[in-house]
């Protein structure tokens, strides 16, 4: 058995990663579930949350937001495909926090039902990812 599993992260722009890591943690739709060298094939919708991933060679896991998704473990390895994805060590708190308070001003000032749906449905994307940062 191998030490390391192939792990593809595709997003609707671009494959963001393709490489060999020691564990994966994805956050499926009933739960977290960590895929390992070995894991038993399976096929999992993805709720927004925070995939963990632990390269081969040691060190810091990256941590990257997804918002929503499915998830594919076959005996080839780990695909994610994601309808969103954020690197977290490249959005600071500080900005989150501007943003979720700016989203909350939109929600308020917005003048038809349109508009609100539409604010609502950007403050709660970035109070998603405000929660996976902190």
């Amino acid at each position: 058995m191998s030490d390391s599993i192939h792990f593809e992260l595709v997003s609707p722009e671009r494959l963001l990663m393709d490489i060999a890591a020691a564990s994966v943690v994805v956050p499926g739709s009933e739960g977290d579930f960590t895929v390992l060298p070995g894991h038993a094939p399976v096929m999992s919708t993805i709720r927004p949350g925070v995939v963990e991933v632990m390269e081969t060679g040691g060190g810091e896991p990256s941590r990257l937001f997804v918002r929503g998704g499915f998830a594919e473990v076959t005996s080839e390895g780990l695909v994610i495909l994601a309808e969103e994805v954020i690197v977290l060590a490249d959005v600071s708190r500080e900005e989150l926090q501007q943003k979720v308070a700016d989203a909350g001003e939109d929600v308020e000032d917005a003048r038809t039902d349109e508009e609100k749906r539409l604010a609502i449905e950007a403050l709660a994307r970035l109070t998603e990812l405000a929660e996976a940062k902190s």
